[in-house]
C-alpha cells in the first residue's frame, strides 16, 4: 500500500484553525503531524468545536519539536513541501508526490529560516495583488486539495 500524504503543522497557535484542519484531514484521510509546542492545550474547547465530531477520526501524531519530526521524516525518505506566502514557486506550478508532507507554519510567524531552508520545495498560493496571506486552515485546504488532485488520491 502506498504511503499517504501528510499535513504538518509547525507550532500552531490557534485552536480553531487546528480543529478545522483536523476536520479537513479526517474527511480527506490525510494524517496530521503537530510539531510542538502549541499555543493552546490540545483539549481546548475551541479545537473540539471546530473539529466537531470529525476530530476523533483524524490520524494525529504529535512531535516534541521540529528536530524530532524532521529526523523521522528524513528516516522515512519523505519530501517536505513548505507552504509559505514568501515562496517563489506557485502552487499550480508544483508537481506533488503522493507521499509528500505539506508543512504549514504557525499563524503569526510562519517557520524560522532554519526550518525554511530544510524544506525540499517552498510553495506559495497565488492571490490577487495587494493581499498578504490566507487563513492557515483555508491555505491547508487549498494545498491538500491540489496535491490530492494531482496524485489521484481524493477519497472515493
Amino acid at each position: 500500500m502506498a504511503r499517504a500524504m501528510r499535513i504538518a503543522l509547525y507550532q500552531p497557535e490557534i485552536a480553531g484553525n487546528v480543529g478545522a484542519i483536523l476536520r479537513l484531514a479526517a474527511c480527506f484521510s490525510v494524517p496530521v503531524d503537530i510539531i510542538m509546542p502549541m499555543g493552546f492545550a490540545f483539549s481546548d474547547a475551541k479545537l473540539k468545536r471546530a473539529a466537531m465530531d470529525y476530530g476523533a477520526s483524524a490520524d494525529v501524531t504529535r512531535h516534541a519539536n521540529f528536530e524530532a519530526f524532521d529526523a523521522l521524516r528524513r528516516a522515512r525518505g519523505r519530501r517536505l513541501m513548505l507552504m509559505s506566502s514568501h515562496a517563489s514557486q506557485r502552487l499550480p506550478d508544483v508537481e506533488f508526490r503522493a507521499d509528500d508532507i505539506l508543512l504549514m507554519g504557525s499563524e503569526s510567524a510562519g517557520v524560522p529560516d532554519a526550518v525554511r531552508d530544510l524544506a525540499d520545495v517552498r510553495v506559495r498560493i497565488p492571490m490577487a495583488p495587494g493581499f498578504r496571506s490566507l487563513n492557515i486552515a483555508v491555505s491547508t485546504g487549498i494545498a491538500v486539495a491540489e496535491a490530492l488532485r494531482q496524485t489521484g488520491r481524493f477519497p472515493q
